[in-house]
């Protein structure tokens, strides 16, 4: 039996790829000590300012207030050369990495500069380091453990490339010291990993060091002038994601949605700025949020769309009947808008079975679903309140107006042949339903109308379930049109093999999902790519996700 057990877990795995399966590592970490690599400026004190960093480094651990003394010496010197060359790399490179040496001592010593001043000795005097004044409770630098980019490798299953930006100050990963009590109500992450960009600034000898987001701005000013905001987007993702425990992101919230019911939120991934355009990211069967790293991370390369985009995503236990996850996202939104009022409409992005959730944002259904399932309206059903209003919740509703865009990517909007066979339905039955799910399943059986066909079914659909082509709601809510109101676009994957387009065999397939499944006809753009079920991570779906979302920035409705 054990064996028999082990053997359908395998299986649910394999028919799960409906997304991702987790074998892999999301994502690998290292830190190691960051490389010096002196070079002559073009013009200036570079071998002063470098003599400082190399005595700094042979100090190291030995004697790190020395240390700290010899890097704001160095910083110092770098940033007044600055003033007078302003585009040389080399003085920039070396400011760069002597204030992230500050940082790293600050960290590895226990110091509290961000509380009360701290005198450092110096070769030519002492400095009084201090934090640079900051009015946002939220950017007090004691709240956070500061990291500097430039020590990290990363690497792993969704960290491909690594995006970086050139510029002035010293990219660190801020990690919150505490977990984030009010996560919930400021739909933030529970712990906050984030990339920010330390700027050391200096009036006489009284040093400053402040933290800029370089995803709220592309220059910083110092001494009067303006540089750009060097940043690393990738650091801070790869230690959120290497921070997090990977038993709660697929496979277990698959199979035991009710354990994890708790974990279904929307987050999002940087401060809120109601002048962006909010990107919601859904993801598939058996999968997570971390399935959209790749995507982020390069996008975020592009400048025009850290200006006028921001990524928040939507995370739920992926064995839930994707109706119902619908149902709970749409509440999600309804909560958000009452503590981050939208100004710009969002756009929406569904993978695999969450292209099938953001269908259900932008169609109209009314009561349709209700009436067609149920027979009669709900105050003439006799069923238990918590049962009738999941219900409701799941069968009435109508496009969500804050909506203006959806991109679907590989979609099994029509079903997926492989949900209902064999695999799909072993798969299935180790899904085990939640308490209130299956008592509500009981209760639609007692009092719907239902076909004989839909009458030998004993439980309540789950997620495997509702990707079938015979689905009833599946074939259901493939009679209502998305709507006319809201531009849509399909990404299709395609596995080079060939096949027919229309459901004559072979057809043409992602290896998981049909081509005639995603198709749209009235989308206003479709494009395939040379890819299996994954093609949100094939990089010309990434490419057709940004021209899209530099179409959307422009106010256009074409395609």
């Amino acid at each position: 039996m054990h064996h028999l057990k082990n053997h359908l877990l395998i299986l649910c795995a394999g028919m799960s790829c409906l997304a991702l399966p987790n074998c892999a590592r999301i994502a690998t970490v290292s830190e190691r000590r960051p490389v010096f690599r002196p070079l002559k400026a073009a013009v200036g004190l570079p071998g002063e300012i470098q003599n400082h960093i190399t005595t700094a480094l042979k100090n190291g651990s030995r004697d790190p207030m020395a240390s700290l003394g010899s890097y704001l010496t160095a910083a110092e010197s770098a940033a007044r050369e600055l003033t007078k060359n302003p585009s040389d790399q080399v003085l920039r490179d070396d400011y760069n990495f002597a204030v992230a040496r500050i940082l790293s001592i600050i960290q590895k010593e226990n110091l509290d500069p961000w509380s009360t001043p701290l005198t450092v000795p110096a070769p030519g005097g002492e400095f009084q380091l201090a934090r640079k004044p900051d009015a946002r409770k939220e950017w007090n630098p004691a709240l956070y453990e500061f990291k500097p980019a430039d020590q990290f490798d990363v690497g792993g299953k969704f960290i491909k490339t690594r995006t970086v930006k050139e510029g002035l100050g010293a990219p660190v990963v801020a990690i919150g010291r505490e977990m984030n009590a009010d996560a919930r109500k400021n739909f933030s992450v529970p712990r906050v990993y984030y990339g920010v960009t330390a700027i050391a600034r200096f009036n006489g000898r009284r040093c400053e060091i402040g933290f800029e987001d370089p995803l709220g701005t592309e220059t910083v000013m110092m001494s009067g002038r303006t540089y750009p905001l060097a940043a690393d987007f990738t650091v801070p993702l790869a230690v959120m994601l290497a921070s997090t425990d990977t038993r709660k992101m697929g496979l277990a919230r698959l199979l035991n949605p009710e354990k994890y019911s708790d974990t279904a939120r929307i987050a999002r991934l940087q401060p809120y700025d109601p002048k962006k355009t909010v990107v919601l990211v859904v993801h598939g069967l058996n999968s997570s949020p971390a399935t959209w790293t790749h995507m982020i991370n390069t996008l975020r390369d592009n400048e025009h769309i850290r200006e006028n985009f921001q990524f928040w995503f939507y995370s739920y236990p992926s064995g839930w009947p994707y109706p119902h996850s619908a149902a709970v996202l749409r509440k999600e939104l309804d909560s958000i808008e009452k503590r981050f009022p939208m100004q710009k409409k969002m756009v929406v992005i569904g993978h695999s079975m969450g292209g099938c959730i953001s269908r259900l944002l932008i169609t109209d259904v009314g009561d349709g679903l209700w009436m067609k399932f149920l027979g009669k309206p709900p105050e003439q059903v006799e069923m238990s309140v918590e049962s009738k209003q999941l219900f409701q919740d799941a069968l009435i509703f109508n496009h969500r107006p804050e909506i203006g865009r959806v991109i679907f990517v590989s979609a099994p909007l029509r079903g997926a042949d492989l949900a209902a066979g064999w695999m799909g339905r072993l798969g299935s039955r180790l899904v085990k339903a939640p308490f209130k799910l299956a008592r509500a399943g009981t209760e639609l059986l007692r009092v719907a109308t239902l076909d004989g066909d839909a009458l030998k079914r004993k439980k309540m659909p789950n997620s495997v379930d509702t990707l079938s082509p015979d689905n009833r709601f599946v074939l259901a809510i493939n009679n209502y049109p998305l709507s006319k109101t809201i531009p849509y676009h399909a990404i299709v994957g395609d596995r080079g093999k060939g096949g027919n387009k229309d459901r004559t065999k072979p057809v043409s397939s992602d290896g998981l999902v049909p081509y005639w499944s995603s198709y749209l006809p009235e989308a206003k753009s479709e494009v395939i790519v040379p890819s299996s079920h994954s093609a949100h991570l094939n990089s010309k779906a990434i490419e057709e996700v940004k021209r899209i979302l530099l179409l959307h920035s422009k106010g256009s409705t074409a395609r």
